[in-house]
């Protein structure tokens, strides 16, 4: 990318205005998509959400017109993505169970997937947003998906480690062939709407379980630890997870690595 200014901008103006511009409507259209396609494995998820937080019967049934709203305007925003160049990327949200309506139809959550892939994403996600999935379902999910005519290599995971499944989930989908997997340093993150959710698949216990695997992940584990100590000092709360706490190990030596 060219650092300079355009020789025919005027003096005193803003160069990186429409990059800047451009960036704030992907992050806005990320946002949108990710909200829209929460619940859209279940319309009966949105009228019990609006039951729970006590809203009348006439309001829950604005609920699916709200979501189909912002649906169109996921379209548009993934159209203008599109179109700028933008790498895309679309969540199944609660692709295992609902916090409100429970178990989640595998076959739903890929028809939520073929359908993102038809609006244009580049990459589909299939979260355990509750954190209640197991390797059965993981492989099961995978292999309809594949069935269904998506690509291995366009099909990530997002665990969290609610149930302490993450890790074995994650070599369910490296068996059934995926390779791509979220992660959060130090276990952060969360489920607003899943009391007692807990944070994202940490990247330090991802990354120590590919190495000792023989997976190449081009993470340095000594690095992570370094970031997830820095979060949790951030956040003001001890560093949880297993890898964060015990370091990581070297075979040659028998001896651990990357404490503090």
């Amino acid at each position: 990318m060219n650092d300079h200014p355009p020789a025919n901008g005027s003096r005193g103006s803003d160069p990186y205005r429409t990059l800047r511009l451009v960036a704030l409507i992907a992050a806005i259209a990320g946002v949108i998509l990710l909200a829209a396609l929460a619940f859209v494995l279940s319309y009966g998820g949105i009228h019990a959400l609006a039951r729970q937080a006590g809203m009348s019967a006439g309001m829950a049934r604005l609920f699916p017109i709200i979501f189909d709203a912002m649906l169109v305007v996921s379209c548009v925003a993934v159209l203008l993505l599109r179109g700028a160049g933008w790498w895309r990327r679309g969540y199944v949200s609660t692709a295992f169970g609902c916090p409100y309506t429970g178990r989640v139809d595998p076959s739903r959550a890929v028809e939520v997937a073929i359908r993102l892939l038809d609006l244009g994403v580049d990459e589909v996600c299939f979260g355990d947003t509750i954190g209640v999935g197991v390797p059965v379902q993981v492989a099961t999910l995978t292999g309809l998906a594949a069935a269904a005519g998506i690509p291995l290599e366009r099909i990530a995971y997002h665990f969290h480690d609610t149930r302490g499944t993450a890790l074995a989930n994650v070599a369910a989908g490296l068996d059934a062939g995926v390779r791509c997997f979220d992660s959060a340093a130090g276990g952060t993150g969360g489920c607003p709407y899943a009391p007692g959710a807990a944070g994202n698949l940490a990247t330090e216990d991802l990354v120590y379980f590919l190495d000792a695997s023989g997976w190449e992940s081009g993470v340095a584990l000594d690095g992570v630890l370094i970031a997830a100590r820095f979060i949790a000092d951030a956040l003001g709360r001890p560093l949880a997870t297993k890898v964060g706490q015990a370091g990581g190990w070297d075979p040659a030596t028998g001896a651990a690595t990357g404490r503090a």
